[in-house]
Order: structure tokens, then sequence, then C-alpha cells
């Protein structure tokens, strides 16, 4: 019996978002009856040196969004749900998969990282990708209502010389794209005279998973190179090409090139349908990974674990 089957014959994948899922006050609900998710945010506050929880539950939320800030503290809250779902008898996954920053968590939860070794690398992440392009001179913009061949044609007519891309294939008929302000805003002009239902700029301070990251991916291989990484005990499906990695040096490749090179999510999650599964636990606060998963196979049964009732659901559901 494989993992992912150990309860009941539940063939689940356990996903991890990334940023934007983040809220001041997330994961409060589970503080008094379940210690070990303010334990987990004391050992990240430990390696950062300021207090993440408090950060978390009392903002203020311009700190909480500063992308060095962000990223750790939804490292944290993935892993303490981690931990939490062990803690309850959870059964284990058959795969694992994150959204951008969330392939991280995947990786500690899997055994390939450890935690501490994460919430400082992450935080150095976040610091690379804020230094690679000044702010006000990038941007990222949400497409809805178009195929994504349509996306790529409006980003090749903006460009003009300059950067633009698709940054996220998030579900059938939502793609985000990123690069130069100017060259974003025409894309987003350009989708919506293509007929998109929706083409609006996010409130984002970094271009994410697009060319101009390619400084910040330079400064993120050198630093993952004296970073131990072991092989994951869990498979964890990579954003960059939808399929999982092994070897060391094949996780430090997919996560360098990831912070230059679009998320295939979509790619991702109908990857890990075709390996069996039939559920996605959503560990993190909120529910966007569910709300995509549930476009990307819509037969699916998706989880969130954000609060007390998801998590007994969650448990529930994945044991038979």
């Amino acid at each position: 019996m494989g993992a992912g089957e150990d309860r009941a014959g539940v063939n689940f994948a356990m996903v991890f978002p990334g940023q934007g899922s983040q809220s001041v006050g997330m994961l409060g609900a589970f503080d008094e009856a379940f210690p070990v998710v303010r334990q987990t945010y004391a050992e990240a506050s430990g390696v950062l040196g300021y207090d993440l929880w408090r950060l978390v539950q009392a903002g203020p939320e311009t700190e909480l969004d500063r992308t060095e800030r962000t990223q750790p503290a939804l490292l944290a809250a993935g892993v303490a749900l981690w931990r939490l779902w062990r803690e309850q008898g959870g059964a284990s996954p058959s795969m694992m998969a994150g959204h951008s920053l969330g392939e991280y968590t995947a990786l500690v939860c899997a055994g390939a990282l450890e935690f501490t070794d994460a919430v400082a690398l992450v935080a150095d992440r976040g610091r690379y990708m804020q230094d690679a392009v000044p702010r006000g001179a990038g941007a990222m913009a949400a497409i809805l209502g178009l195929e994504d061949e349509q996306v790529l044609a409006a980003c090749e007519q903006a460009a003009q010389g300059e950067v633009v891309s698709a940054a996220n294939f998030n579900a059938p008929g939502q793609v985000v794209v990123a690069g130069a302000a100017a060259a974003v805003q025409r894309a987003v002009e350009a989708a919506r005279s293509a007929g998109a239902k929706r083409a609006v700029v996010l409130a984002v301070s970094v271009p994410s998973h697009c060319a101009l990251m390619r400084p910040a991916a330079v400064r993120l291989t050198e630093r993952l190179a004296g970073l131990a990484i072991r092989a994951p005990g869990i498979p964890v499906v990579h954003n960059v090409d939808a399929a999982p990695r092994s070897d060391a040096d094949g996780i430090r490749e997919a996560l360098a090139a990831q912070l230059h090179r679009p998320v295939r999510w979509a790619e991702c999650v109908r990857a890990m349908a075709s390996r069996g599964a039939s559920a996605y636990v959503e560990a993190g606060p909120g529910k966007v990974l569910s709300a995509l998963n549930r476009r990307i196979v819509a037969e699916a049964t998706v989880l969130p674990l954000g609060d007390p009732e998801g998590l007994r659901e969650a448990l529930a559901r994945t044991a038979g």
C-alpha cells in the first residue's frame, strides 16, 4: 500500500499556496487548541530575529505584505498545518506541490529541506526579488476569460522591446502576466481588446516569474549551492515543468528557474490527477488553490485546511 493510501485507499495530493494568501489574523483560530501552530512560528522567529506570529496576528498589513516578510509567514503557515495534520493522525499524501513560494513549503514538508534553512532561504529570496526591479518599474496583471494562446499573443503585441510575459498559468481562462509596468499596461489593453472578461493590474511590488527576475535567480542559484537538500520522501511536482525531481541538483535548478519562468499550476494539478490524485488538501490560509484546482479538474475534491472546521473535514474525508 503506497503513500496516500495508508488510511483507506484515498489518493490525495497536498498543495501549498503562495503570496496573495496571507492576511492579518491567519491561522489565529488554531492558536488555543493546537500549540504546534504557534510553536512553528516561534521556530521561524528564532531564525528571523523578529516575532513572526505577532506580525501575522497583529500586522500591520503593510508590513506583512512586504515580500521578504510574506514569504516566511506563508512558509510557516503551511509547515504548521502539515505538522498539525500529522499530529492529528492525517494520512500521507501521494504527492505534493506548491504555487510559487508554496513549492518551498512542499519541499520542507516532503523532507527535502530543513524548516529553519527554508525560513532563512525564502526571506533572502524575497529580498533578491525586491532588489531585482525598482519599486514601480515592474507590474503584474490578471487576465480572465481568454485562452492561454490569446494571452501570449497579447503579451507579444504589447512588448515593444520591453519584458512582458505569462507568469502564472493558474487555471483555464486565468493567466497572470508580468513584466515592465508600461508593457503590462499595454498587455492589459490588448487583452481587453481581445475580449477578456477582466484584465486588471495587481497590487504587487515585484513582477514575479518573468525575465526581469533573472538577476534574482542568479543570486538564488548562489544561495542554493551551499544549502543541504535531500531527496524528498514524498514526490514534489515542480512549477517549471509539472514534474518531480529526486536529486538535489535538479531541485536547485528547478527553484532557481522558477523565479524567471512561469508557474504552470494548471499543468501541475493535471499531472497530479494523472498520477491518481482525486482530492487536493490545501495546507495554508484561505482557499485560493482550492478554487483554482476545482476549475482545473472539475471532478476533484478540494479540502482547504485554513480553519479548524476545514481540518476536521479534510481528516475525515481522506480517511475514507
